[in-house]
């Protein structure tokens, strides 16, 4: 795949609309470039948003024992939802958009790539316990906290979290520390609870959850960080590696 990855990231792009922007904003002064650390105020004014739709090929990601769906197909399937909600107002740059296997070290280069762009990866969760339930929105960049926080409580509003869910989690992940842009990855809800996997089994249901992520990021890129409380301390951690300990 390290191989393949020149190839894979000039088809990619090619097949999105191309939209130019600036590396800083018009208004305000907050940095659109490409940025190490992230300690930074939240984006604002960006009009690209790579969007990761998790696992797929060999990775099936979590599978539901109550409806069968694989997390690849149903997180491909809200990708495209939320591409489809974006269209006109941004330009989006799929990580993928067939059930084809990427790395996870590959897809940070590519969102790497695309300085004034934001990445959102999609997820459903899954637990051994079939009772937790719930929406959660993970980040670990300052200028990625005010994005999380717009999402998390959207989906709180089409799914209100229930027991055991993390909700909105500052968490070192390869998608969320090591891009250089603003980044987060959201989990839908748990593909291992009966009520919540029947629900996430629904089109109703996905498109519902695509269009918050899209009213999220419409503000974000309207207001900024505005209204979405402090920014959490900068953390100057190393990058995120397959080889870390669970939960670093």
């Amino acid at each position: 795949m390290r191989y393949l990855l020149p190839i894979l990231l000039s088809c990619l792009v090619a097949s999105c609309s191309t939209t130019s922007f600036s590396s800083r904003e018009s208004s305000g002064g907050v940095s659109l470039a490409l940025d190490h650390w992230g300690h930074r105020p939240g984006p604002h004014g960006f009009q690209t948003v790579i969007i990761d739709a998790g696992h797929g090929g060999r990775d099936s990601g979590a599978v539901s024992r109550h409806t069968g769906d694989y997390e690849k197909h149903l997180a491909l399937d809200t990708a495209k939802r939320l591409a489809d909600k974006l269209r006109g107002q941004f330009r989006t740059v799929f990580i993928r958009t067939g059930d084809s296997f990427v790395d996870l070290d590959d897809r940070v280069a590519l969102a790497s790539r695309q300085g004034g762009a934001i990445l959102v990866s999609l997820h459903y969760n899954s637990s051994p316990s079939s009772q937790v339930r719930g929406p959660e929105t993970y980040y670990w960049r300052v200028d990625s906290h005010g994005l999380a926080t717009r999402i998390q409580r959207g989906l709180e509003s089409v799914i209100p979290a229930r027991s055991g869910n993390l909700g909105l989690r500052r968490r070192r992940l390869r998608l969320t520390r090591n891009p250089q842009i603003p980044c987060v990855l959201v989990e839908f809800g748990y593909l291992s609870n009966a009520g919540e996997a029947r629900l996430c089994a629904a089109p109703g249901h996905r498109d519902r959850l695509a269009s918050v992520v899209a009213t999220a990021i419409r503000t974000q890129a309207q207001l900024g960080d505005a209204g979405t409380g402090p920014k959490p301390p900068p953390l100057n951690q190393p990058l995120s590696r397959p080889t870390d300990p669970p939960g670093s």
